[in-house]
């Protein structure tokens, strides 16, 4: 059980690009990376708008000289000082991830960044060799599979409680996309438009969160081809989709499918996992995260809580809140931060031992992910056709 004690020396110099005042998704970095001490945010570029992103950075609690304007003026910043950060965490749309990531690898800093990672493989085995070469760690925040229960789920896998694994059913879906854009905010533009999001709209921004689940709890299937049929029910969205479905096939034999949808008027936004087995199926939905619902066919189905000392140890050693207390996004956004600080002290310490057998949501992980989209976007394309995984 994780209580907050100290797993690296000390705390790593840390800035931001993007996650202001407007932003979505800046408060759940924050949240994860300052839980355990393993971080101290000291600079950041916040926001395009450079004063609002300077008065906003001094109410966190940023020195008004380390808030800059630009990615760049933070990196020409920070570099020049002997105390400068040494990762950065980019919560920006997707179009800019890949010059920001590189401009950071480049000027020797350590990166984490939102996913979809970038717009193609081509770009993730760039930036993957650019860290190699620079001996940099590239985290990915795939922020839901720091949940106790998905890991209680691929140690059950792993152990055969549930035989071969035979199929695989997974949903994201969420309804407050179900009306035209002529009000929608900055968020929903620049998500679906090509530019700006890149090939898709929910697959990458929802439908990657399920395929890297998947790997978490399935590590060792992998698709041999897949069938992808995407529509845009709002036309202006187009050729983007604002609703997919997915059918797979897996080396083992296994079938898969996947819904992603933001679309799906009057339902609030959950994700649902379903892996069935030849003896026993697993359940899991991050609107009930402290259960998993166990079925083993033939006796009355089981519905195992987080924090209870019969999960495996794996569950047991990244539970924060313990059994009798709801455990929540933040506190999976916390596991997934404190994985890639650790990951990031142990390169810094050239610990290659540690990082071999280390979990992280790493640039292995946003490269699979990447992957998955092209491939599903070249079914599509090719007007829903099934097409080897490539």
């Amino acid at each position: 059980m994780l209580n907050g004690e100290k797993k690296i020396a000390r705390p790593l110099r840390w800035g931001m690009v993007g996650g202001g005042r407007t932003g979505q998704v800046g408060y759940k970095h924050r949240t994860g990376a300052l839980r355990d001490g393993t971080y101290q945010l000291v600079a950041g570029a916040f926001d395009l708008d450079a004063a609002r992103g300077r008065d906003f950075g001094t109410n966190l609690g940023v020195a008004e000289d380390r808030c800059y304007a630009t990615y760049q003026d933070l990196i020409a910043g920070e570099t020049a000082r002997e105390d400068g950060v040494e990762v950065v965490s980019i919560a920006t749309p997707n179009f800019t991830h890949f010059e920001i990531t590189k401009a950071c690898l480049q000027a020797g800093l350590h990166v984490i960044c939102e996913k979809p990672l970038f717009f193609t493989v081509a770009e993730c085995e760039e930036v993957a060799k650019l860290a190699e070469d620079k001996g940099l760690i590239v985290g990915v925040t795939y922020g839901f599979t720091g949940h106790p229960l998905v890991h209680q789920m691929a140690a059950m896998v792993k152990k055969g409680l549930l035989g071969d694994i035979r199929i695989v059913d997974m949903q994201y879906t969420h309804g407050f996309n179900s009306g035209d854009d002529v009000n929608a905010g900055e968020a929903v533009k620049w998500r679906t438009n090509p530019e700006t999001a890149g090939p898709t709209f929910v697959l990458g921004d929802i439908g990657t969160h399920l395929y890297y689940l998947s790997e978490v709890v399935l590590p060792h299937m992998k698709i041999e081809k897949l069938l992808c049929d995407r529509k845009a029910f709002i036309p202006t969205r187009a050729p983007l989709e604002d609703h997919a479905t997915v059918l797979t096939h897996y080396d083992n034999g296994a079938r898969g499918r996947l819904w992603v949808s933001s679309v799906n008027a009057g339902n609030m936004g959950s994700q649902r996992y379903r892996f069935v087995g030849s003896k026993a199926s697993v359940e899991w939905s991050d609107a009930q995260p402290d259960q998993l619902i166990y079925e083993v066919q033939g006796e009355p189905n089981r519905i195992l809580h987080h924090g209870m000392p019969y999960l495996e140890e794996e569950s047991l050693a990244v539970d924060r809140m313990g059994a009798l207390h709801t455990e929540g996004l933040g506190d999976s956004w916390a596991n997934i931060y404190l994985w890639i600080a650790q990951a990031i002290d142990a390169r810094m310490r050239g610990d290659d031992a540690f990082l071999k057998t280390h979990h992280y949501p790493g640039i292995e992980a946003g490269t699979e992910g990447v992957r998955w989209l092209e491939n599903c976007v070249r079914s599509a394309d090719a007007d829903a056709a099934w097409v080897d995984y490539q």
